[in-house]
């Protein structure tokens, strides 16, 4: 078995890294939604990951130390968007907006709202803030964004199957990061939706979105919010269904799909590749989106950063 030299964390407060030594599991799931199979056995080399997902004051040390604005701060260009109006291409983000009462699940539009001013440090527009939310998840971050902080840290975004790997720890074939049942003993497992989606949310733990990264217990590995709290960035390329003869991942890019093959067959006109997100948030529920789960996968627009994806990083071994 190969081991990797484990980082230290650095002055500016990184993320932790846990090694991950590497091996063969059996990825994806015939169990639960289409895009999850077919089951099949992936190689992952040893590599290093990141003990939470990155959170507000991480991002923050790396925006005052770069300067960096991600996609939310920035307007759309109106060469590229020209049927748009100015208040249209203006900065902002799509945040999720509970709503007054039962409503057709198929209409997304009725809880997701396009919301001018709304990034990273302000989640739920103009009149928000990160205050007292420097332990939680960092949202409202495009691919471009997380990739732009793990250069900044000298690490890189992982592969779909490593983050597969490391968040099943080491329970092959399980449904959940943690065993086969959801709710162990009636015990809360993860950051997902509690109540009638998207309007009733009891929020038993306090926080109605995001959770300060820890909140829940750590997979076998020790990792934390390896389901729910926040979808996280991969990346490979999104395809409908696994390659199962694609079996071999030694490198962040070794299973990827072709970029070609990413794009939304629903919207043809619409050029903008996707990659796969994994984990669920804490906008999944049962009825609904039953994601919070190592399998689960959905495919999001390179450029598009939501109230509810967030990103952790990898380091391969030396």
């Amino acid at each position: 078995m190969t081991l990797c030299k484990v980082s230290v964390k650095s002055r500016l407060g990184l993320t932790s890294l846990v090694e991950i030594a590497g091996g063969a599991f059996l990825m994806g799931s015939d169990d639960h939604y289409p895009e999850e199979g077919p089951t099949h056995v992936v190689e992952v080399a040893p590599f290093l990951i990141e003990e939470t997902p990155v959170t507000n004051g991480q991002f923050r040390a790396f925006v005052r130390d770069t300067g960096y604005r991600t996609v939310a701060e920035r307007p759309l260009e109106e060469a590229n968007f020209p049927e748009l109006s100015d208040e249209e291409r203006s900065p902002g983000a799509l945040v999720f907006f509970p709503t007054q009462g039962p409503v057709d699940l198929r209409e997304f539009g009725r809880w997701w709202k396009w919301t001018p001013g709304a990034c990273w440090k302000r989640p739920e527009g103009p009149n928000s803030s990160i205050k007292g939310r420097e332990d939680h998840p960092v949202v409202h971050v495009a691919f471009e964004d997380a990739q732009a902080y793990a250069h900044w840290c000298g690490r890189e975004m992982p592969s779909e199957a490593q983050w597969e790997y490391a968040a099943r720890g080491g329970l092959e074939g399980m449904a959940y990061c943690w065993g086969r049942e959801a709710a162990p003993g009636r015990a809360r497992m993860a950051k997902f939706y509690e109540g009638a989606f998207p309007w009733h949310n009891s929020a038993s733990d306090g926080h109605p979105r995001t959770a300060p990264v820890g909140t829940y217990p750590p997979n076998n590995f020790g990792l934390f919010d390896m389901a729910g709290n926040v979808w996280e960035w991969t990346n490979d390329w999104y395809a409908a269904r696994h390659d199962s003869e694609r079996a071999c991942c030694t490198s962040p890019a070794g299973r990827a799909a072709k970029i070609e093959g990413s794009y939304d067959p629903a919207q043809p006109q619409v050029r903008i590749p996707r990659r796969v997100l994994k984990g669920g948030s804490f906008l999944c529920a049962d009825e609904y989106c039953h994601r919070y789960r190592p399998a689960a996968r959905r495919p999001q627009m390179v450029d598009t950063g939501m109230s509810h994806i967030g990103f952790r990083c990898v380091q391969p071994c030396q």
